[in-house]
């Protein structure tokens, strides 16, 4: 457990160091927990639309920088939320809903609202990192992201697949962390991540970030900013949502 506190406290001092001013100012209105240092320098959140109730599919995705894009060339277009939104079928809907620099506990309390109001049939959810770089501890985050679940479960029809937490250990901005306590911290959380998916089967489903990821880590998948990923990056994890997204049967193309 000592190890596992070090490792926490390593990793907010490593983070603030690679921290840079922020692309553009945030309009969101922070939550009461501080996000991390990370966390404050990305991008505002943008307008969420009403999507029609008539859409064949409504996707939502909620989250954090990776979910709203930062590092693609083009955001907007080329996070992986809209990577995957371009294969769902004609008629459907999509709403970004993602907040970057968001924890778990702003995402409750600022995402997910929005969210419940579209009432989506399918919902994606990447939160963590930004937990972990808080030194947030796996419970708490757990706590957070359960509470993000159990509402949408019990209020919408959707099916919700929930992202783990990639190998971080090549990716460079953790080059000067202790490998073996980063793989615990990564392990802590993404056990917390699986206990609420089996919370839920046929509901809520694991979209595994983890397995092979550590291989796929280079100047190719990793945005200039050392932790972000890449244009390339991105398709990768969309690849891996929407593998996870039509094996629960959502009708991508």
């Amino acid at each position: 457990m000592l190890t596992l506190l070090r490792s926490y406290v390593f990793l907010a001092l490593l983070v603030t160091a690679c921290s840079g001013p922020p692309p553009r100012a945030t309009t969101a209105t922070p939550a009461t927990t501080p996000p991390s240092t990370l966390a404050a320098v990305t991008l505002s959140p943008t307008a969420i639309p009403t999507t029609s109730p008539t859409a064949l599919v409504r996707y939502v995705a909620i989250g954090a920088s990776d979910t709203v894009g930062v590092g693609a060339s083009d955001p907007a277009t080329g996070s992986w939320p809209a990577r995957v939104a371009t294969l769902l079928p004609p008629g459907s809907a999509f709403v970004n809903v993602g907040v970057s620099g968001s924890i778990a506990l702003q995402a409750r309390t600022a995402q997910l609202p929005g969210a419940l109001a579209q009432r989506p049939t399918v919902v994606s959810i990447w939160l963590a990192v930004n937990d972990m770089n808080a030194t947030i501890e796996p419970a708490s985050f757990g706590s957070d992201l359960g509470a993000i679940v159990d509402a949408l479960v019990s209020g919408t029809a959707a099916k919700i697949f929930v992202g783990n937490v990639p190998d971080l250990r090549s990716v460079p901005a953790y080059k000067d962390a202790d490998k073996v306590a980063l793989f615990k911290v990564i392990g802590a959380y993404n056990a917390a991540i699986a206990a609420i998916v089996a919370k839920y089967p046929g509901r809520v489903f694991a979209v595994d970030l983890f397995t092979g990821s550590a291989d796929l880590v280079s100047t190719i998948t990793v945005s200039g900013d050392g932790f972000h990923p890449s244009d390339a990056g991105y398709q990768l994890i969309a690849d891996r949502f929407a593998a996870a997204m039509r094996s629960a049967g959502i009708p991508l193309r």
